[in-house]
């Protein structure tokens, strides 16, 4: 990929049919260099303020993939304000993979078959002041406008749980390992230092799936109600301080009546 995927150069005219609006939100793909800051910003607020490091106002998350990804960010079309963003890394069919935050994590072999275009999907966060269902139903009817735009076949990255401690989400744990491990052909097989098996959760005893699936994170759930499915081990990772498992989706296991849905919050 020869250009710089972080935002539109200067004087590029918008692609069509963005930005998109429904109720207060608008959703749009950053094009300048303070939108990718903006964006920079919120996750530092959300993934990095919680590890207690001092912040003079300007403290931003950022990588080297930021420049070959696209940035989406979601709006307060009143005030303007960043309340979501995501990251996503077209990439042209599994062989391209490695690439991937998460192949640095997984070993992600199996997928290199995939023959489609893919997007790795990350950094995607909420503002942590905003407590509102409807920003991420926003968010995913914007994903669908580009998967559809772009001919995608399958969404992946890695869902997050807070924290280092795998018994903290043993009951959620369990219900993944119990209703959605992913298929053979698609499975990632271990490659990170440290993780945990999420058999060890099933094996623990008795669980409560009804308190299982509250517990999993709101994002994941809504990947696992669209046909989503997960790595059978979580990475324990020391810098971020979470764990994390490899999720994936194909369209094709995407519901006919939940596609209909997120093409209806499109308006």
């Amino acid at each position: 990929m020869a250009a710089t995927w972080g935002f539109d150069p200067p004087g590029q005219p918008a692609e069509s049919g963005w930005p998109l609006r429904k109720g207060r939100y608008l959703a749009r793909l950053a094009r300048t260099p303070e939108d990718l800051h903006r964006a920079q910003r919120l996750r530092w607020l959300c993934f990095i303020a919680r590890l207690g490091l001092a912040d003079d106002g300007s403290r931003r998350d950022a990588d080297r993939l930021d420049a070959l990804c696209r940035h989406l960010l979601i709006e307060d079309a009143r005030s303007g304000g960043l309340v979501c963003c995501l990251r996503f890394l077209p990439l042209a069919s599994g062989g391209d993979i490695a690439r991937s935050y998460s192949a640095q994590f997984y070993d992600l072999t199996a997928l290199e078959s995939f023959d489609a275009p893919l997007f790795e999907v990350g950094r995607f966060c909420v503002h942590p002041a905003v407590s509102d269902p409807d920003i991420i139903r926003m968010a995913w009817a914007a994903l669908t406008r580009l998967v559809e735009e772009k001919g995608v076949q399958m969404l992946f990255g890695c869902s997050s749980f807070a924290g280092t401690d795998p018994a903290a989400h043993a009951d959620a744990f369990a219900v993944l390992r119990r209703r959605h491990l992913a298929p053979r052909r698609w499975k990632p097989l271990i490659k990170a230092p440290e993780v945990y098996r999420l058999a060890r959760a099933w094996s623990r005893g008795r669980t409560e799936p009804r308190q299982g699936m509250t517990a999993i994170p709101p994002l994941l759930r809504s990947y696992l109600a669209l046909g989503g499915w997960v790595s059978d081990h979580a990475v324990i990772d020391r810098a971020l301080q979470t764990l994390h498992v490899f999720t994936g989706l194909e369209m094709r296991s995407i519901p006919p009546a939940r596609r209909r849905l997120l093409r209806a919050a499109l308006g």
